[in-house]
């Protein structure tokens, strides 16, 4: 199966991201002030704009893997048995990264022989 997203779909949502933090930090009007008169000030716009921007990126480079979807569930984990179906919904999980939060789609089986529900192994 192909990726969730192309490449130009990823990098333009990295660009909005990164364009609105930075536009926040550093307005392109020359009308409004900076905000910040401390070092630690701008470090802690700089902070916000890594902890908007990173996750955003972990998450669409998840996206564009080949092996984001499977066509497949391939062998039950539990059973070995491969009497296993591909449910059509996917869920959006929260995984914790060093860089925060970060939503990825995960695709989700059933085994016919012993009823195991578990993500296919490449997804």
């Amino acid at each position: 199966m192909p990726a969730h997203r192309t490449r130009p779909e990823a990098r333009q949502r990295i660009t909005q991201v990164f364009q609105s933090e930075l536009d926040r930090m550093i307005p392109s009007d020359e009308s409004v002030p900076l905000k910040g008169r401390k070092f630690r000030e701008w470090e802690d716009q700089v902070a916000r704009i890594r902890q908007a921007l990173l996750p955003v990126i972990l998450e669409e480079r998840s996206a564009l893997e080949d092996n984001a979807e499977v066509k497949s569930g391939g062998h039950c984990p539990y059973c070995q048995s491969d009497a296993v179906y591909l449910e059509k919904q996917t869920t959006r999980t929260e995984v914790l990264s060093p860089d925060g939060e970060v939503v990825i789609e995960k695709q989700h089986c059933r085994c016919r022989s012993c009823g195991g529900s578990f993500s296919p192994s490449e997804s």
